[in-house]
Protein backbone atom coordinates (compact mmCIF):
# COMPACT_ATOMS: atom_id res chain seq x y z
CA UNK A 1 0.00 0.00 0.00
CA UNK A 2 1.14 3.57 -1.16
CA UNK A 3 1.55 6.61 0.99
CA UNK A 4 -1.58 8.13 -1.66
CA UNK A 5 -3.55 4.83 -0.51
CA UNK A 6 -3.65 6.22 3.24
CA UNK A 7 -4.15 9.58 2.54
CA UNK A 8 -7.32 8.74 0.59
CA UNK A 9 -8.44 6.80 3.38
CA UNK A 10 -7.43 9.68 6.28
CA UNK A 11 -9.27 12.26 3.98
CA UNK A 12 -12.28 10.06 3.38
CA UNK A 13 -12.19 9.03 7.08
CA UNK A 14 -11.94 12.86 7.80
CA UNK A 15 -15.25 14.05 5.78
CA UNK A 16 -16.92 10.95 6.86
CA UNK A 17 -16.21 11.81 10.30
CA UNK A 18 -17.54 15.31 10.28
CA UNK A 19 -20.66 14.69 8.17
CA UNK A 20 -21.40 12.33 10.69
CA UNK A 21 -20.83 15.09 13.60
CA UNK A 22 -23.31 17.29 11.70
CA UNK A 23 -25.63 14.62 11.36
CA UNK A 24 -26.04 14.17 15.39
CA UNK A 25 -25.74 17.94 15.64
CA UNK A 26 -28.95 17.99 13.74
CA UNK A 27 -30.75 14.71 14.15
CA UNK A 28 -30.87 14.35 17.42
CA UNK A 29 -34.06 12.67 19.54
CA UNK A 30 -34.57 11.98 23.15
CA UNK A 31 -35.90 8.42 22.94
CA UNK A 32 -34.07 6.65 20.34
CA UNK A 33 -30.26 7.27 18.95
CA UNK A 34 -31.78 8.60 15.48
CA UNK A 35 -28.57 10.21 14.30
CA UNK A 36 -26.28 6.72 14.08
CA UNK A 37 -29.02 4.85 13.58
CA UNK A 38 -29.90 6.97 10.46
CA UNK A 39 -25.72 7.64 9.50
CA UNK A 40 -25.79 3.48 9.63
CA UNK A 41 -28.79 3.30 7.09
CA UNK A 42 -27.82 5.88 4.78
CA UNK A 43 -24.01 4.87 5.15
CA UNK A 44 -25.18 1.03 4.07
CA UNK A 45 -26.74 1.93 0.79
CA UNK A 46 -24.02 4.52 -0.23
CA UNK A 47 -21.20 1.48 0.48
CA UNK A 48 -23.67 -0.71 -1.81
CA UNK A 49 -23.38 1.74 -4.39
CA UNK A 50 -20.20 2.45 -4.42
CA UNK A 51 -19.26 -1.52 -4.74
CA UNK A 52 -21.83 -2.29 -7.22
CA UNK A 53 -20.81 0.70 -9.67
CA UNK A 54 -18.25 1.84 -11.81
CA UNK A 55 -16.64 3.71 -8.96
CA UNK A 56 -15.24 0.22 -7.67
CA UNK A 57 -13.51 0.13 -11.34
CA UNK A 58 -11.51 3.23 -9.87
CA UNK A 59 -9.27 2.03 -6.21
CA UNK A 60 -8.35 5.20 -5.46
CA UNK A 61 -12.33 6.49 -5.58
CA UNK A 62 -13.46 3.15 -3.71
CA UNK A 63 -10.42 3.75 -1.16
CA UNK A 64 -11.18 7.54 -0.63
CA UNK A 65 -15.33 6.57 -0.58
CA UNK A 66 -15.89 3.13 0.55
CA UNK A 67 -13.03 2.34 2.98
CA UNK A 68 -12.72 5.93 3.88
CA UNK A 69 -16.07 8.32 3.48
CA UNK A 70 -18.21 5.22 4.72
CA UNK A 71 -15.60 4.35 7.24
CA UNK A 72 -15.30 7.40 8.96
CA UNK A 73 -19.15 8.18 8.26
CA UNK A 74 -20.96 5.00 9.87
CA UNK A 75 -20.08 3.81 13.55
CA UNK A 76 -20.42 0.53 15.18
CA UNK A 77 -18.80 1.55 18.33
CA UNK A 78 -21.40 4.35 18.88
CA UNK A 79 -24.10 1.86 18.02
CA UNK A 80 -22.85 -0.58 20.50
CA UNK A 81 -22.30 2.40 22.93
CA UNK A 82 -25.88 3.52 22.68
CA UNK A 83 -27.29 -0.16 22.47
CA UNK A 84 -25.65 -0.72 25.81
CA UNK A 85 -26.74 2.53 27.58
CA UNK A 86 -30.72 1.95 27.11
CA UNK A 87 -29.91 -1.75 28.09
CA UNK A 88 -28.50 0.25 31.38
CA UNK A 89 -31.24 2.19 31.44
CA UNK A 90 -33.35 -0.93 31.25
CA UNK A 91 -35.09 0.62 28.03
CA UNK A 92 -34.93 -3.23 26.20
CA UNK A 93 -37.79 -2.49 24.20
CA UNK A 94 -36.28 0.15 22.67
CA UNK A 95 -32.39 -1.71 22.63
CA UNK A 96 -34.08 -4.77 20.69
CA UNK A 97 -35.72 -2.80 18.01
CA UNK A 98 -32.45 -0.70 17.62
CA UNK A 99 -30.72 -3.41 16.91
CA UNK A 100 -33.12 -5.24 14.91
CA UNK A 101 -34.07 -2.29 12.97
CA UNK A 102 -30.68 -1.52 12.56
CA UNK A 103 -29.20 -4.83 11.16
CA UNK A 104 -32.06 -5.16 8.82
CA UNK A 105 -32.33 -2.02 7.55
CA UNK A 106 -28.32 -1.39 6.99
CA UNK A 107 -28.46 -4.83 4.98
CA UNK A 108 -31.50 -3.89 3.42
CA UNK A 109 -30.06 -0.58 2.36
CA UNK A 110 -26.64 -1.82 1.39
CA UNK A 111 -28.23 -3.90 -0.94
CA UNK A 112 -30.94 -1.34 -2.29
CA UNK A 113 -27.79 0.72 -3.11
CA UNK A 114 -26.00 -2.38 -5.01
CA UNK A 115 -29.51 -2.88 -7.09
CA UNK A 116 -29.67 1.21 -7.48
CA UNK A 117 -26.07 1.09 -9.13
CA UNK A 118 -26.49 -2.03 -11.11
CA UNK A 119 -29.76 -0.77 -12.40
CA UNK A 120 -28.15 2.53 -13.64
CA UNK A 121 -25.47 0.20 -15.75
Amino acid sequence: MSFSNFALIFVGGGLGSVVRFLAAQFLSFKHFPLATFVVNVVGSFFIGWIIASSLSQNNNLKLLLATGFCGGFTTFSTFSLEVFQLFQQQKFIVAIAYIFLSLVLSIAFTALGFYFANSSK
